[in-house]
Formats: structure tokens, C-alpha cells, sequence
């Protein structure tokens, strides 16, 4: 059984206009949490906050979270939290082979996947209660990458380390990561393009659990890592058994 309290929490989600952050702030408010959304996209949020039906306890702050004048911006704005969690990633032009990656496309992956959170820890942790929590999203190419995703697999390793010395330093503050599987998001028309359904299809006949990810697989595994104070330093595998093949 969780032992954080969500009724009533103040959370924010980095990423949360679509995706994985969607489904996670459906499930919080509908546990009545106060969830603000931050993204980049003024559009985005506006989507955000018409697919959530203008929920009551909805907030939503446009945020570059790899610009830290507009992270720290967030938090003067947000006040107290209960719990921060980022599934935000620009990862557009990165699934490249090698000879063909941009740097400018790498960089945006470090920023939104690394330097992101990094300013989202330095800010975020000052208006965090002690039973308070971040959680972040890294993914399985870093322990399953393939041609064309370098960039990514060393981000989200990057990211790992990361949670784990974060979890030191800001202790008793719980800094957690979900590792997701292929999960069918927008994302994927970046990575995949026209190819995105036969591709997913294909791997969903390799994957032990039958089937690709959905958001809301990710949605509970996250909102488990808010809720379970013994719990810190911890990457949640949640891809379907996707290491094992």
C-alpha cells in the first residue's frame, strides 16, 4: 500500500501535454491532486487542457525547462510542491546513424533529458516538503540501443546516474526514474515516421508481454514512485520484458 497522501498534493508535470505526462495527470487529478502541466507549446497546453475537460485543479505554465531562467520561473510561480516529474524529451532528428547526426540535434536531447532535470533538481528541490518527490523518464535504449539511437541510449544513462546521486544529496527528497518500453506516443512519428505502426507491430510480436506499451502502463508505474516513500535511487522497468529479448 502507497503511504503518500495524493488528495490534495500539489504536483507538477514537465511534459505533460501529451503522452505518457497526459494519462499521468488524468490519473492525479482524477485521485483530486492540483497538477499543473508545464511545456513548451502554448498550443500543446491548450490541447492539454481541453483533452483533461478544463479540469477545476488544472494549471498549466509554458516552460523551456533547458533554459534555467525559466525553470527557476516555474517555481517562483508554482510555490510549494508535493512532487515534481519530468517525461518531457526532444529527442526530434537524433535517430540518426552516426555519420549523419547533427549536434545541434544531439544537444536538444542533453538539454531536455539531462540538463532539464538537472535545473528541475537545482530549483525544484527548495520548494519540495521532506516526503516530497522528483521522478524522471529515461528509457530502455539504454540497456537495449540500436543502430541510430546512440544519443539517446547515453542520455538516458546519463539520466540514471543522475537519479542515484541526486537521491543522495537531496535525501530524504525521493528522486526516482521509469524506465519505459516502447510506449505508442507522438513521439514515435520522430523516430519512425510513416513506418511508426509496422514498426511497433513488429516489436510487439517480440516482446514477452505480447504487446507494445501504452501510456497509462507508464502512468501507474510513475504514480507508484510518488506514492511508495521507501522507495528512492530507483529505476522502475516498465517494457514489457523488452531487456530479455
Amino acid at each position: 500500500m502507497t503511504d503518500i497522501r495524493i488528495e490534495g498534493a500539489k504536483i507538477v508535470i514537465v511534459g505533460g501535454s501529451s503522452g505518457m505526462g497526459l494519462a499521468l495527470a488524468a490519473r492525479l487529478l482524477g485521485e483530486g491532486a492540483v497538477v499543473t502541466i508545464a511545456g513548451r507549446s502554448e498550443d500543446g497546453l491548450a490541447a492539454a487542457r481541453r483533452d483533461l475537460g478544463e479540469h477545476p485543479k488544472l494549471k498549466t505554465h509554458a516552460a523551456d525547462i533547458s533554459r534555467e531562467e525559466e525553470v527557476a520561473a516555474l517555481f517562483r510561480t508554482s510555490g510549494p510542491v508535493d512532487h515534481i516529474v519530468s517525461t518531457a524529451a526532444d529527442i526530434e532528428g537524433a535517430y540518426q546513424l552516426l555519420p549523419s547526426i547533427e549536434l545541434a540535434a544531439a544537444q536538444r536531447v542533453v538539454e531536455s533529458k539531462f540538463y532539464g532535470p538537472l535545473l528541475l533538481a537545482k530549483y525544484g528541490a527548495a520548494h519540495l516538503p521532506p516526503s516530497g518527490s522528483i521522478t524522471y523518464t529515461s528509457g530502455v535504449a539504454a540497456y537495449r540501443p540500436a543502430a541510430r539511437g546512440s544519443v539517446v541510449a547515453a542520455v538516458n544513462a546519463a539520466l540514471e546516474g543522475l537519479v542515484r546521486a541526486l537521491a543522495v544529496e537531496l535525501a530524504p527528497i525521493r528522486i526516482n526514474a521509469v524506465s519505459p518500453g516502447w510506449v505508442d506516443t507522438p513521439i514515435w512519428s520522430f523516430v519512425a515516421g510513416d513506418a511508426k505502426q509496422a514498426t511497433l507491430d513488429a516489436m510487439a510480436e517480440r516482446l514477452p508481454a505480447g504487446r507494445i506499451g501504452r501510456p497509462d502502463d507508464i502512468a501507474d508505474a510513475i504514480r507508484f514512485l510518488i506514492g511508495n516513500g521507501f522507495t528512492t535511487g530507483a529505476i522502475l522497468h516498465v517494457e514489457g520484458g523488452h531487456r530479455l529479448v
